[in-house]
């Protein structure tokens, strides 16, 4: 049996913007520093990479006008001629679902492929997919997330009574950034990720879900994931040359550091440089 191998018409010099998990709608989102994000990195394409918005919870409502003002500036730059591509995630899969007010004029899809003007193929999936049958479970994914939410509100409280700084965390961040380093521990679903890429032939794998930022080739090809916009508030783009480059950082949200900028190439040199040694 022969398998065909992908094809693509030659792309045009276009900037690629990457991002995911921004959880609009849910108590641990923040739509403030993904707005102003957005307005200092404008983009030809913008690609969703799946849980843009929280929809798991529809009796614990938390839609704010910041939540609706991300919305709109997406809906405003299609307006204006840039391409939304949505892939949908474990926290939106279902886009009948999603409110009038918080749509948009995309292409909703499950997955994607970027073409890069180097000729590399990217697959574009949220993650979800490499996740172990038990996490995915639809009781145990839930549980989870309300969990989260109940956390979340407890953090709130004890933020304002103790009037710690926004870019401060918490017992309750730490916790939960203990807990999910621990879910994901070993990286085993980035090498599930690449295979998958590599399954179809293509060059690399661009992704969300974990929450974890990352941007190397130690599997033999390219792993590259967003981050999110509840801890590690980063990104990722294509700026039209064919490389991939992480932008923002927490410090840099919240405006106590450059924003991350490291190129593929970079990157890779630095994991080749520990692996030899």
């Amino acid at each position: 049996m022969t398998i065909e191998r992908l094809t693509f018409p030659p792309p045009s010099p276009q900037r690629t913007l990457f991002i995911s998990d921004l959880h609009l709608g849910a108590l641990s989102s923040r739509p403030d520093l993904v707005l102003r994000f957005l307005q200092q990195h404008r983009a030809d394409t913008y690609v969703l990479i799946g849980d843009i918005l929280d929809l798991w919870h529809p009796l614990l409502p938390h839609w704010t006008a910041q939540d609706q003002a991300v919305i709109d500036h997406l809906q405003a730059r299609a307006r204006n001629g840039a391409r939304l591509i949505y892939v949908r995630g474990n926290h939106d899969p279902d886009p009948s679902l999603i409110p009038p007010h918080a749509r948009l004029d995309a292409d909703y899809v499950a997955s994607h492929v970027h073409q890069s003007l180097q000729g590399k193929n990217y697959l574009i999936v949220h993650g979800d997919e490499a996740d172990d049958r038990l996490i995915r479970a639809h009781m145990m994914t839930r549980l989870g997330s309300l969990i989260d939410h109940g956390l979340r509100r407890c953090d709130r409280l004890l933020r304002k009574l103790s009037r710690r700084q926004p870019h401060v965390r918490g017992l309750v961040d730490w916790l939960l950034i203990a807990a999910n380093k621990m879910r994901y521990r070993g990286r085993i679903y980035e090498q599930r990720m690449v295979n998958l890429a590599r399954a179809k032939g293509l060059d690399g794998v661009i992704c969300g879900h974990f929450h974890i930022a990352a941007l190397h080739d130690r599997f033999g090809l390219t792993y590259a994931n967003c981050g999110d916009w509840v801890d590690s508030m980063t990104a990722l783009e294509d700026p039209g040359d064919g490389t991939l480059r992480r932008l923002g950082g927490r410090e840099h949200a919240f405006g106590l550091a450059p924003q991350i900028s490291d190129r593929m190439d970079a990157a890779t040199q630095l994991v080749q440089k520990a692996m030899t040694r």
